[in-house]
């Protein structure tokens, strides 16, 4: 998912410290245990030892650490600030506030899509090795844990360069658009594509009787009237700084 700078109080508070790296500190909202309860059936029913269903699941959300912690660091080498990871059942957060500067705030985003596309080449060699050395019929769970992470990592690519704000592909989307139309204008685009997405999602999820994919839908659709309002406030505060002076600051935000 994409940067957040405004201090996140009411998800810190329902979530678990983990670790801290690089100055960066891990957090895991509650909610990943109950969806870790449910999902767990499934994941195990892939194999034949139940335990390969809950390294699975620990994976994904190690990758997806992984692609939280490309946005922090690459928002740290543009200047910016990154102080916080939060996990929860439908990804996570990486809590960023790059300099006010399209070219931050594009590398700030682009970085965590740039982790799974390095993951892909590594993953996909063994899912090949795997093929060749037939470790579906030797090795079944072990050849069945290679394939569902190269599936995860390539899924998660390819859904968040989705160019719906606040993926990542929408935030890219508003950060090309921020070199020609401004902070203000780009983010209002983007927030303007982001609700249309929501409304396909939710399309989707009727249509397939997805409870998580409508959940999403509801998630985007927040972060996306979210948007709208931080616009609003830019410009309103780029018209009062017309006044007093130049200078304007985009708020954090979130990956």
């Amino acid at each position: 998912m994409a940067p957040d700078a405004s201090p996140p109080p009411a998800p810190l508070r329902a979530a678990l410290p983990l670790f801290r790296i690089a100055g960066i500190r891990v957090y895991l909202h509650f909610t990943w245990f109950v969806v870790a309860a449910i999902e767990m059936t499934g994941y195990s029913r892939r194999y034949h030892a139940a335990i390969w269903g809950v390294i699975e699941y620990l994976s994904l959300f190690v990758i997806v650490l992984l692609h939280e912690f490309g946005h922090a660091l690459a928002c740290r080498q543009t200047g910016g600030r990154a102080d916080r990871i939060v996990l929860w059942p439908l990804g996570g957060v990486a809590y960023v506030a790059p300099p006010p500067r399209p070219g931050a705030y594009l590398w700030s985003i682009a970085a965590g899509p740039l982790v799974n596309v390095l993951l892909f080449p590594f993953l996909t060699f063994f899912v090949i090795l795997s093929a060749r050395l037939h470790w579906g019929m030797a090795h079944r769970d072990f050849h069945q844990f290679i394939f569902a992470l190269w599936s995860i990592n390539t899924g998660l690519l390819v859904f968040n360069l989705l160019p719906v704000y606040p993926l990542d592909g929408g935030q890219i989307v508003r950060a090309l658009l921020w070199y020609r139309l401004g902070p203000i204008r780009s983010l209002k685009i983007a927030s303007v594509i982001g609700f249309a997405g929501a409304i396909g999602f939710a399309v989707v999820a009727y249509m397939m009787g997805s409870i998580w994919l409508g959940i999403l839908a509801f998630f985007v659709f927040g972060q996306a009237q979210a948007g709208w309002r931080q616009a609003q406030s830019l410009a309103l505060e780029a018209e009062t700084q017309s006044v007093s002076g130049p200078g304007e600051a985009d708020p954090a935000t979130r990956v």
